[in-house]
C-alpha cells in the first residue's frame, strides 16, 4: 500500500497536478466512469493504464463504456458466487403481477410522483409489515422507499407495529446518521428505511432481508439494492421482498446476463426508455452522475432537490408469492426468427400487433406463423 493512493473522485479532481503521475488508475464502481469528473482525471493522466471494476457494467442511459474501456473481462457469475459461499442464497417474494404500466418515465427512471400515484391508485404492493412477519420475522432488513416522506412513514409504521425501525437520509447530520447505523449494527434496530442512500458505496452492516418499495428502471440499482442482503454468512438464507415487481423488469438478482461494452442500439419504432447522458444531474459534492428524480445523492448524501413530495401510502390487498425463476425477454427485433417471436416482442414493448405483422411480412415469415 506504500505505492497506492486511495481517494474519492472529487478529491482526485481537486488535486490534479499535485498527485504524482500514476502508472495505473483503478476505478471502483466503474459504471460511473463516463461522468465528466472521472474523465477529467483520465484525460489529465492520459499515460496511465486504467482498470475499472464493477458488478454492473451497464448505464441507465443505455450508452456503453467503450469510450473509457478497451476490453471487458467477465468475472464469475452470481450463481457461482452463491454456490461457492461468497454470496448467500436467497428466497424471492413478489406480486405475481405488478402493473406499473401507468407510471411515467422521467429521465430514464420511474418518476417518483407518478410512482406514488400508481401505488395509491393501482395498489401494486401488499401489506408490508404482514409479509415481513410472514417471510422474514426477526431478520434485520433494509427497506428501500420511493421518497423521504415515504421512508419516514414506513419507519413509523414498523415502530407502531412493535418492530424496531429507523429512517436515515442525506439531510441528517453525519453524527446522527452514524449513530443510527451503529444501532443497526448492534441489532437494536430491525428495519433501516431509506430511499437510495444504502445502494452502493455506503457502509452498512450485514442484514438478511431487503424490502423493495421503490420501482426502478435501472438494472444497476436493482442489483445493488436487491443483493444488499446477500453478504455471505454461514447458514444464512437471505429474503428479498419485492413489493413493486422489479423482478419483472430485470429478472432475478443472480440471473446470468450478457455484458458488453457496446451501448444499446436505437431501432426505428422502439420506445425510448433512456435519455442522453448530458440530461443527467451531476452531484456538486461528489461528482456522481445521478439519473432520475431523486432528492438525495445516493453516493454522498447531498441534497439534490429541496422540494418535498407527498408521502406514499400502503395498500393491503396485493398477495406476494415466492418467485423461483423469471427470465426477462432480452431479444431484439433482429433476433426474432418467427412471427410468434415478433408478436411476443411487440407485446413486451407495447407495440400494436400490426408492427409484428409488418416485420414478418418484410422478412417473409408469415408462412411460418403458427
Amino acid at each position: 500500500m506504500r505505492f497506492v493512493r486511495v481517494m474519492m473522485v472529487q478529491t482526485a479532481c481537486n488535486r490534479l497536478g499535485r498527485i504524482p503521475e500514476p502508472s495505473l488508475i483503478i476505478t471502483d464502481e466503474n459504471h460511473h466512469s463516463k461522468a465528466s469528473s472521472y474523465r477529467k482525471i483520465y484525460d489529465y493522466y492520459k499515460h496511465a493504464y486504467r482498470v475499472g471494476v464493477t458488478a454492473t457494467p451497464v448505464r441507465l442511459d443505455g450508452t456503453g463504456l467503450k469510450d473509457v474501456n478497451d476490453d471487458l473481462v467477465i468475472g464469475v457469475s452470481a450463481k457461482w458466487l452463491i454456490e461457492n459461499h461468497c454470496l448467500a442464497p436467497y428466497d424471492y417474494y413478489a406480486p405475481a403481477v405488478a402493473d406499473l404500466s401507468t407510471v411515467k418515465i422521467h429521465r430514464g427512471e420511474f418518476d417518483a410522483r407518478s410512482a406514488e400515484k400508481v401505488m395509491l391508485e393501482s395498489k401494486v404492493y401488499g401489506d408490508v409489515i404482514a409479509y415481513y412477519r410472514k417471510f422474514a420475522d426477526g431478520m434485520q432488513a433494509v427497506c428501500y422507499c420511493t421518497t423521504v416522506k415515504h421512508s419516514q412513514a414506513m419507519a413509523a409504521q414498523f415502530c407502531a407495529a412493535g418492530i424496531d425501525a429507523a429512517h436515515i437520509d442525506g439531510q441528517m447530520k453525519k453524527a446522527e446518521r452514524a449513530e443510527i447505523v451503529e444501532r443497526f449494527r448492534r441489532g437494536a434496530i430491525d428495519i433501516l428505511c431509506n430511499v437510495d442512500l444504502i445502494s452502493e458505496g455506503f457502509d452498512v452492516p450485514d442484514c438478511s432481508c431487503v424490502i423493495m418499495l421503490r420501482p426502478t428502471q435501472s438494472l444497476t440499482l436493482f442489483i445493488q439494492q436487491s443483493m444488499r442482503c446477500m453478504r455471505y454468512r454461514k447458514g444464512k438464507r437471505a429474503v428479498i421482498l419485492d413489493h413493486v415487481g422489479n423482478y419483472a423488469r430485470h429478472g432475478m438478482p443472480d440471473d446470468d446476463r450478457e455484458w458488453t461494452l457496446e451501448g444499446k442500439k436505437k431501432r426505428k419504432g422502439e420506445k425510448p426508455d433512456t435519455v442522453p447522458e448530458e440530461r443527467y444531474t451531476t452531484c456538486t459534492s461528489c461528482f456522481a452522475v445521478i439519473a432520475g428524480d431523486v432528492q438525495i445523492c445516493p453516493y454522498c448524501g447531498k441534497e439534490i432537490e429541496k422540494k418535498q413530495r407527498k408521502a406514499i401510502e400502503q395498500e393491503q390487498n396485493t398477495e406476494l408469492v415466492k418467485i423461483t425463476a423469471f427470465t426477462v425477454n432480452t431479444k431484439t427485433p433482429d433476433e426474432c426468427r418467427t412471427y410468434a417471436e415478433l408478436l411476443e416482442y411487440a407485446k413486451m414493448m407495447g407495440y400494436k400487433p400490426g408492427w409484428a405483422w409488418y416485420q414478418a411480412k418484410q422478412r417473409g415469415l408469415l408462412h411460418h406463423a403458427t
